[in-house]
């Protein structure tokens, strides 16, 4: 389909557009060794001018302190080079991680992609 980069499909994440987006689907469980597999593909989609990015939980059975990293990672990659990023998440103990964390302040989730690729530009948080 031509994915640039390295083949995105793994058992932790796939990657895709919608609507101008690229959609970074985390699934399975999301800790240390899914980390190191993951960054390599959310650095390359955030890297550019401008990145327009959505990671979506929604496939997420696990999520540790890794994952938390990630969507800081992706969050202050974004907000540097002038981006939008939109988190989709419904499963209540990853809800309850992020909530505890204060994660949930700086990228507020979505329900659904549909609403994440609807969700106005300040939605992505400031500092």
């Amino acid at each position: 389909m031509g994915q640039q980069g390295p083949a995105a499909d793994s058992a932790y994440l796939r990657v895709r557009q919608a609507r101008g987006f690229t959609v970074l689907e985390l699934r399975g469980e999301i800790d240390i060794a899914a980390a190191v597999e993951i960054v390599p593909h959310l650095d390359a989609v955030t890297g550019g001018p401008a990145p327009r990015v959505v990671i979506d939980l929604g496939g997420v059975e696990f999520f540790d302190c890794s994952g938390l990293r990630l969507l800081y990672r992706a969050r202050l990659r974004v907000l540097d080079r002038g981006g939008e990023l939109h988190l989709v998440c419904t499963h209540p103990f990853t809800l309850r991680v992020l909530r505890a964390t204060g994660l949930t302040r700086l990228l507020p989730p979505a329900p659904s992609l549909d609403a994440a690729l609807g969700q106005p530009e300040a939605a992505s948080g400031s500092l």
